[in-house]
């Protein structure tokens, strides 16, 4: 092994490292190699971008580092807060241009890194633009599109609760905590090798097994990942496309992608939409100015304009729902699988596991892509908005 790589991480000059455990291969401290190479380890499928031409980026660069910003009355500077919350790419855009651009941990500019729970706000950008063309109905009840559900506490449950995470569905966790639901995902996603035979062995099989409900639907927030899940199984069954082709197809080609995308897929070939999509930094950023555009980029409306303020737009109902249900949205709310920041500002924000974040302020024309590999979920989330606020504030003032 070279002297600056971990005992198990692949060396060109001495292919002896120890294999990263199955089991663990999302997890610390492995997710510094992983996250950046999740094909391989796990099956995937291919989003292709398409012909059409590359969306440029306008690039306008700034000194940004030494911005400061304070979180519980300790200072820090951007270039500090970048070098310690594990970084691996990081991209500002001001008024369409882009004024930074990092890249660390040796993540490249050609090469995907995992979204985590970012994919939920695709998915649901996909489901966006099927409202819109009529097949999907958010009023409507998920067994309208999926009648096996019938069978489930997703009974009587709509879309929209499902896209809200309102549904009353008892969903149990942790995903660290064997026997629970979100435990059990991790097998059925293929994202752990089966080790627990009693285990649903696929997506479909994990909500099939759904069937207790521990409040009325539409009645209370609770974020539970395998309910992105039945989501994107209704956007396959209304568009009678696979999610890799129908995101490609009304999403990631239209928009001028410049790399291919890929999710991670289950051993019945069920993407993981709430969590498997992988994509490159500047990718993501065009994802970003897609909505700051209102939906509408290269002269066509990809995602209707009306969604994007709607999705901005939670009602009272939610913000009562969500309060403290995460300490650093004080004031937000959780819609159409985004999460809004506060009634007022309306900023909205994509959020996963291990630092990912894609912060979204149409008001200001500004936005923000982290990549990170953190050990943990929530870790950092108050330092990664004051960070993102403070450079915002700090464009606006220019």
């Amino acid at each position: 092994m070279n002297d600056t790589s971990p005992d198990w991480q692949p060396d060109p000059m001495g292919p002896g490292a120890p294999i990263i455990p199955p089991t663990e291969w999302d997890l610390a401290p492995y997710n510094r190699w992983t996250f950046q190479r999740v094909r391989e380890f796990m099956p995937t499928a291919s989003i292709w971008r398409g012909r059409g031409p590359v969306l440029p980026l306008q690039e306008r660069i700034k000194d940004i580092d030494g911005i400061e910003f304070e979180v519980g009355r300790r200072r820090s500077t951007i270039r500090e807060f970048l070098d310690k919350s594990l970084t691996d790419g990081f991209l500002i855009l001001s008024r369409g241009e882009v004024i930074a651009e990092r890249y660390m941990n040796g993540l490249r500019p050609h090469c995907q890194h995992l979204a985590m729970s970012v994919s939920k706000s695709i998915t649901a950008t996909v489901c966006g633009i099927l409202v819109h063309r009529g097949l999907i109905d958010t009023e409507s009840r998920v067994t309208r599109y999926l009648p096996e559900l019938e069978a489930t506490a997703y009974r009587g449950a709509t879309v929209q609760q499902v896209l809200d995470m309102t549904t009353g569905v008892v969903i149990t966790g942790p995903y660290t905590k064997a026997y629970t639901h979100q435990h059990m995902l991790m097998q059925a996603a293929g994202w752990r090798p089966v080790e627990y035979h009693d285990y649903p062995q696929t997506t479909w099989q994990l909500l099939l097994r759904l069937t207790e409900q521990e409040s009325p639907h539409g009645e209370r927030f609770n974020y539970r990942s395998p309910e992105n899940n039945v989501l994107g199984f209704i956007v396959q069954r209304a568009s009678g496309k696979r999610f890799p082709e129908l995101v490609s197809s009304e999403l990631w080609a239209p928009m001028g992608a410049e790399q291919d995308a890929y999710v991670t897929v289950d051993r019945g070939g069920f993407p993981c939409t709430d969590g498997g999509f992988n994509a490159t930094l500047r990718d993501y950023a065009r994802f970003a100015l897609l909505h700051l555009r209102g939906g509408k980029l290269n002269g066509k409306q990809i995602v209707p304009s009306e969604w994007v303020e709607e999705t901005r737009s939670a009602s009272r109902d939610l913000f009562r729902m969500f309060q403290g249900a995460r300490e650093y949205l004080p004031k937000g709310a959780y819609h159409n699988s985004f999460w809004i920041e506060d009634p007022e500002q309306r900023a909205y924000i994509c959020s996963g596991n291990g630092g990912q974040l894609i912060y979204i302020d149409p008001q200001t024309d500004f936005a923000a892509v982290k990549l990170s590999s953190l050990p943990g979920p929530e870790i950092g989330g108050i330092e990664a908005l004051q960070a993102i606020r403070a450079i915002r504030d700090a464009c606006l003032a220019r």
